[in-house]
Formats: C-alpha cells, structure tokens, sequence
C-alpha cells in the first residue's frame, strides 16, 4: 500500500494497523516513495538479572594512590592516539 503525506497524516492509525498485520507501506511525497512503515521486532535476547554475579570482586585497594601511580608508570611508555 502507498498512500501520500497528506492521506497518512489522516489515516495514521489504519496505517499502522496495516504495517502490524504485516502489509507493505510506503509513504510517498508528491508520488516519490520516501518511508516505509514496519513492525519493531521483538529483542533477540533475554536479560538475566545477576548475570554478572559470578565475576571476580574487586580487591580492596583497587584504588588507592599506589595502585593507580603503578598503573600510570605501567602506561607511560604508551602511545595513545
């Protein structure tokens, strides 16, 4: 189905409902296809609450000043770009 600017600002609802029952439509300006209206599909995957719970804890001095002084003298002979 392909319908004009003006017709689907006033059908958009009939519109939709054609795009969800899976038919074809293109919205046109001044007869020159420009749009098409499809259905969102479905997520591919499912989320899983704790999925990161089985991941090694952090050390306790993950933070400190002489951890982050050895990680800087670690990457100071690096190249970033």
């Amino acid at each position: 189905m392909q319908c004009n600017m003006l017709e689907a600002r006033n059908q958009l609802s009939k519109l939709v409902q054609a795009a969800l029952a899976g038919e074809d439509v293109v919205i046109a300006n001044k007869g020159v296809p420009v749009v098409r209206l499809v259905k969102v599909g479905a997520q591919g995957f499912s989320r899983k609450p704790g999925a990161w719970s089985g991941l090694p804890k952090a050390e306790a001095d993950w933070d400190t000043p002489a951890t982050n002084a050895a990680i800087a003298d670690a990457l100071s002979g690096c190249e970033f770009p």
